[in-house]
């Protein structure tokens, strides 16, 4: 099993991805969208409201007109640079590629797990993998038998 790297010194690459990685893209594309959206709701890995910010830290995101819920957009860096990042036929996975952010990731991830599926992000995936099977079913070749005959 082959894995490709979609992003090559910060240009997103997709040439070199074959149909069946490229379905993984598309895949692992909504399944990164589905976390990004449900973290910045401010809900937690079980789609209920993540946990309260510390009272010190909601009057200062107050303060700065960014609202008093752990939503992860203080400067909005760290969800940004959430992306797809390596295909292969079987699995696509997501990272965040600055060091800066990777361990600001790791110290939210001991307060409340955030990158994680949850349920309705669970289910987004598997709804998109479902339309691509259908999108993919229409290319597929069949090759039937006429009574013994072979074309």
């Amino acid at each position: 099993m082959s894995s490709v790297r979609v992003w090559q010194k910060k240009q997103l690459r997709l040439d070199l991805l074959n149909f069946r990685q490229h379905q993984m893209f598309k895949v692992g594309t909504v399944g990164v969208a589905a976390v990004k959206n449900r973290v910045q709701a401010g809900l937690g890995p079980e789609d209920q409201p993540a946990k309260p910010l510390t009272k010190r830290y909601a009057i200062r995101k107050t303060r700065l007109g960014l609202g008093n819920r752990r939503n992860l957009m203080f400067t909005g860096n760290m969800l940004r640079n959430l992306s797809l990042r390596t295909v292969s036929e079987k699995a696509a996975k997501a990272g965040l590629t600055s060091r800066k952010d990777r361990i600001k990731a790791w110290a939210n991830q001991k307060i409340e797990q955030w990158l994680a599926f949850s349920p309705k992000n669970k289910a987004a995936v598997v709804e998109a993998t479902r339309r691509v099977m259908q999108e993919a079913a229409k290319r597929l070749v069949l090759e039937r038998s006429l009574g013994g005959k072979q074309r």
